[in-house]
């Protein structure tokens, strides 16, 4: 037991746990830096970290996973409330005694031969009282090592849950990695999560996803909040007034990058900053001015590393030059992480360990990873541990579609923004198991995350329109529109900041806009194509009627498909 006091209800979970799993020892965890050295050097004794080269990334090393266990399993994430309706159709479901029982019989005696660590842990600045704590219960030192680079790991953390005596549960083990024998079970009525048999982030890092998004979204709905994933980013204008835009897009669609962006010349010239406050996920609550109001629950990043690079995110690889773990990257001949979309050398081993071989497929996995603390960011805010969080001024929906959705439009109102981003679809990507490039629906890029009814979700989005509001505006973009020949019609990276600008003046109420039947967009003379000339603008604006009307009437008929009603309720 740690030094000090431990509350009773966890101090009776653990041994609970710990009779059912059969750990040899038990290792309570204080976030220290000796602890995370001695994790380290346990893990690089046994295999499960390669040291990467010292002298160009120190303090940085390599996880390399099961292969058959390198993505989130959506079809093996099951959300599990005593109603079948309370989870929706959005969720897989199964009823919690039939959960509890599957999940008892696999941890029954998992953790023989193996130390079974306690993970305290505080999701967001430590004394905000947007912050929620939790308890993530796993046999992995892996795990551990990531969750205290993601969280407020350890003392501090322990020392909140003994003055709140409220807590989510979470228990994982690594199991077998049998792909067969593998399931992530969120029990929201509970607060409690049991994972088994995966060491992958999103499936085993209980803070992450499966805490700051299904249960928190459960928690957020009672209590009067919104748990989104969503990115949060700084404009500061020349004048000095810093707008906070948070952004909803599924994974791998850029949601790093836009969170890190680096202004371009002329933009930093004039005096434009971008500052970083989160990559992935956003806490907003209603504050006593009638503004939402957000915190980071994270402390880390969790990103994926194919595409990138010096052009594409400077500030991601400038982090990640020490004190990161990576997972399921190639590596050189002289022991640097390496993949697709980096540089052009050709590495040595890919991420199965394998001498290179194009045959064999890419050289790092595509959802390849590296784990970072936030602070290493070189536009990190210096407001992004502020208790009280952040205002938004405004909230960007966005996904990965090769045709149909223009750059850029505004929503007219936020019960039409709430109708925008319960319409949201996008191709997905190597984030998820099952097939890449099909078009999904994804609304609010929530789909996989969302711990609830849809259908209640949207209702309780629409709930926050109410007297004395002053509700952030919301957009839509679409970074990734192509011509007839696939080519990308906008150029994006850094030159997004180009629609950062033009959101930033309606929010202001500065820059113009034409009306459409989407809302309102961008004329050629509103936004600043300095430099673009090749940019087709006519293309990228585009909304063809009929196809519109098509997609309009799909995303109209599955939220009807949820609750009967909530269509029109969205304007």
């Amino acid at each position: 037991m740690p030094a000090g006091s431990v509350p009773p209800a966890l101090a009776d979970w653990v041994a609970a746990v710990a009779r059912r799993t059969r750990p040899d020892r038990i290792h309570w965890c204080d976030g220290s830096d000796a602890e995370y050295d001695a994790l380290l050097a346990l893990m690089e004794a046994d295999g499960t970290l390669i040291r990467l080269n010292p002298e160009t990334h120190p303090g940085c090393w390599l996880h390399r996973s099961d292969p058959d266990d390198v993505a989130r399993v959506e079809h093996l994430t099951f959300v599990c409330t005593r109603e079948r309706d309370a989870a929706g159709p959005n969720n897989h479901w199964m009823a919690p005694d039939e959960a509890h029982a599957k999940m008892d019989a696999l941890f029954e005696g998992c953790m023989r031969g193996r130390t079974m660590y306690v993970v305290p842990y505080c999701m967001g600045p430590i004394d905000s009282p947007l912050a929620r704590c939790g308890v993530e219960i796993t046999d992995s030192p892996y795990v551990v090592a990531n969750m205290r680079i993601m969280t407020r790991m350890g003392a501090a953390a322990l020392r909140r849950i003994e003055r709140e005596g409220r807590f989510v549960r979470g228990l994982h083990s690594l199991g077998e990695l049998d792909p067969e024998r593998r399931f992530i079970m969120h029990f929201p009525e509970e607060l409690s999560i049991q994972s088994y048999g995966s060491g992958y982030g999103g499936n085993a890092l209980l803070g992450k996803k499966c805490h700051a998004l299904r249960i928190a979204s459960w928690q957020a709905r009672e209590e009067g909040w919104l748990a989104e994933h969503m990115l949060i980013v700084g404009i500061q204008t020349p004048r000095g007034d810093t707008h906070y835009v948070a952004a909803a897009f599924p994974s791998a669609c850029g949601k790093t990058n836009l969170a890190m962006l680096i202004p371009p010349e002329r933009y930093r010239e004039r005096g434009w900053k971008v500052w970083t406050v989160g990559d992935d996920i956003c806490w907003m609550r209603p504050s006593e001015d009638g503004r939402l109001w957000a915190i980071n629950p994270e402390a880390g990043f969790f990103g994926v590393a194919p595409g990138t690079s010096a052009k594409s995110n400077p500030n991601a690889l400038a982090m990640l030059q020490r004190d990161t773990l990576f997972t399921n990257v190639a590596l050189t001949d002289d022991g640097q992480p390496w993949w697709e979309g980096l540089d052009d050398r050709v590495p040595a081993f890919d991420w199965q360990g394998r001498p290179y071989d194009p045959a064999n497929g890419p050289a790092a996995h595509p959802n390849s990873r590296f784990t970072v603390a936030a602070s290493r960011c070189p536009s990190y805010s210096p407001h992004a541990e502020d208790p009280q969080g952040v205002p938004i001024s405004a909230i960007v929906f966005g996904g990965r579609r090769a045709s149909l959705v223009p750059l850029v439009f505004e929503a007219r109102d936020w019960t039409h923004g709430v109708r925008i981003g319960a319409s949201m679809a996008s191709e997905t990507t190597a984030a998820a198991t099952g097939q890449v490039g099909v078009v999904r629906r994804d609304p609010m890029a929530m789909k996989p995350f969302c711990g609830y009814h849809f259908g209640d979700y949207f209702a309780h989005w629409l709930s926050f329109d109410r007297p004395g509001a002053r509700l952030p505006k919301v957009f839509h973009v679409n970074w990734f529109r192509k011509d007839a020949d696939g080519r990308f019609l906008w150029p994006g990276f850094g030159e997004n900041m180009r629609v950062l600008e033009w959101i930033v003046g309606r929010v202001e109420g500065s820059a113009g806009a034409v009306e459409s039947r989407l809302g309102p967009m961008p004329g050629r003379g509103d936004i600043d194509l300095a430099g673009l000339e090749d940019c087709d603008f006519d293309a990228l604006m585009q909304v063809d009627p009929e196809a519109w009307s098509k997609e309009s009437e799909e995303a109209r008929g599955f939220v009807e498909g949820l609750r009967p009603g909530l269509w029109r309720q969205m304007g």
